[in-house]
């Protein structure tokens, strides 16, 4: 009887971990240049919590997080997946975009989630060329243009 209730329990744990993998793989990967046709940033503003002190705050860089765009326009999953130069803006990044807020826009009338990710860039220089540069030491692959 033990035997049989461990088999039934393994199973459905088998088949919930194959659904929720198989719903995983279904989210669309949006490009950040691509989201407005998706989703519309709703926020004027955003609140971010900022260390006082720690490594590298004054130095120019960026730290690209991922986030998944419920259908609800909140922000899930939200992971600091890059950071340049290494250092403790992570948390700035990740405070900020778990903030952000969002609609549905384009061709996403229904609120269909979708995954992206958005690059924060903190003490950028002013010279367009070298604010371009660190940015894009930011960029992740993967997120190519939606089918």
């Amino acid at each position: 009887m033990i035997r049989i209730s461990f088999r039934t329990g393994a199973m459905a744990a088998v088949l919930l971990l194959a659904a929720g993998t198989a719903a995983a793989q279904t989210t669309r990967r949006v490009a950040p240049d691509r989201l407005p046709n998706y989703w519309t940033l709703t926020n004027t503003s955003v609140n971010a919590d900022v260390p006082n002190t720690g490594k590298n705050l004054n130095q120019p860089g960026c730290v690209a997080v991922t986030y998944l765009i419920g259908s609800n326009g909140l922000p899930q999953n939200v992971v600091a997946a890059k950071t340049v130069p290494e250092g403790d803006l992570a948390q700035v990044g990740v405070s900020a975009v778990k903030d952000f807020r969002y609609a549905p826009s384009g061709v996403n009338r229904t609120g269909e989630p979708v995954s992206t990710y958005y690059v924060v860039g903190f003490n950028l220089p002013e010279d367009p060329a070298r604010k371009a540069a660190i940015m894009k030491q930011c960029e992740l692959p993967g997120y190519t243009q939606p089918n």
